[in-house]
């Protein structure tokens, strides 16, 4: 520490100024006091970053030995290998001892260089970042398989909450048979399973929340950019407090169908929650149909099934279309689409849906046509201006 007294007695002699070397000494015992504490967080920050290899150390090192290899190679006059494309080229196959001896150090000084520095050094570095690599796949992996992974980038997906096991894989595969869906990302979120369960499906990203009422969590599944969201939860209690979290969430444009077993809160959310379409179990109605008309558990199956024979689907009208009457879209779909239009709603939710109007019923633009047909019929598809 003498030395450091001994400037300080050398500037109070430059600086005849009292209050001059008064600021100098405060500063240098403040530069001399945070010296110690400077260098113990830089050795702890360095500890940090060895302990757990990480990318930017990786980095810094693998720079540094590419660049002081060139340096000692210049230095033994490797002329051949020091242009930027040959040294590249030349590096990473001699460091990563593939060795095609297209390119090697001819000079006694490059030999003993490349023996004893740039391969030795080359090769655990090598190591290291091949071992880093597979590390950070494997995190990747295991993010995904047990829905840790963050899907906030995701917009204008289909979210799914819950999982039955056999009930969740059919409306996967019920999404998925519609040949002209239109091109989105499936994503399964549930809070009772630990890995993915259906891993096999390349559309369908898995994501595991501890609630389905954590906004946090939500916002990791990017709810506000869904476009469709089934909810089925594992009782009607968790479906029904699911719907009324995220459907203020949801953009206006976005539609929520919920399952219910007991009615009650179907009428219950409808009343809370416009933009929810619910359904509940029909099996009594559809057992009761079934006896008094042999078959209509058959029409119901063809009906709601994408996966053979035609099924109900729905297309809205654009809004600048002029009011027409119900015959003129009802002939227009069957000759030229091979389809039959059940009835007409008003909303995506159908709260006021008109089955089987009269032909003179008229329907505007905005309205949404409900038809059976063998395939989608995209609105695009439809010439609109022949409709009269």
């Amino acid at each position: 520490m003498y030395w450091y007294k001994s400037i300080l007695d050398l500037l109070k002699v430059v600086f005849a100024s009292t209050w001059i070397s008064r600021i100098v000494t405060i500063s240098l015992n403040s530069i001399i006091l945070a010296m110690p504490l400077y260098f113990k967080k830089l050795a702890m920050l360095l500890r940090a970053h060895i302990d757990r290899a990480s990318w930017q150390l990786l980095m810094t090192v693998t720079v540094l030995h590419i660049a002081v290899t060139w340096l000692l190679l210049l230095a033994a006059n490797e002329t051949e290998l020091l242009g930027l494309n040959t040294y590249f080229y030349y590096y990473v196959v001699t460091t990563s001892t593939v060795g095609y001896g297209d390119m090697s150090a001819v000079t006694p000084m490059g030999r003993w260089v490349v023996a004893l520095f740039q391969i030795p050094f080359g090769l655990a570095l090598f190591g290291v970042l091949l071992g880093k690599v597979g590390q950070l796949v494997t995190f990747w992996v295991k993010r995904a398989m047990t829905g840790n992974k963050n899907l906030a980038h995701l917009a204008d997906h289909i979210v799914i909450f819950g999982w039955h096991e056999q009930r969740t894989k059919k409306i996967v595969d019920y999404i998925l048979a519609d040949s002209k869906r239109k091109d989105r990302q499936i994503v399964l979120a549930v809070n009772d399973l630990e890995e993915h369960p259906l891993a096999n499906y390349s559309e369908v990203e898995f994501a595991h929340l501890t609630s389905f009422t954590e906004e946090k969590e939500l916002e990791r599944i990017a709810i506000s950019q869904a476009d469709k969201i089934i909810i089925d939860g594992k009782d009607d209690d968790q479906t029904f407090t699911t719907a009324l979290m995220i459907s203020p969430l949801i953009k206006e444009s976005a539609h929520i169908s919920a399952h219910f077993i007991d009615e009650s809160k179907v009428n219950l959310l409808r009343t809370h929650c416009k933009n929810v379409e619910c359904s509940s179990t029909k099996s009594a109605e559809i057992l009761v149909r079934a006896m008094q008309d042999p078959g209509s558990s058959r029409v119901q199956e063809e009906l709601l099934s994408t996966l053979h024979g035609d099924t109900q689907f729905s297309v809205r009208l654009p809004e600048n279309i002029a009011a027409l009457p119900f015959s003129a879209f009802f002939h227009y779909f069957k000759e030229k689409h091979d389809a039959i239009i059940l009835g007409v709603a008003h909303d995506l939710n159908a709260f006021n849906m008109d089955l089987n109007p009269p032909l003179h019923y008229q329907i505007k633009g905005g309205d949404i046509l409900h038809y059976i047909s063998p395939e989608r019929i995209l609105p695009a598809e439809v010439k609109w201006s022949e409709i009269k």
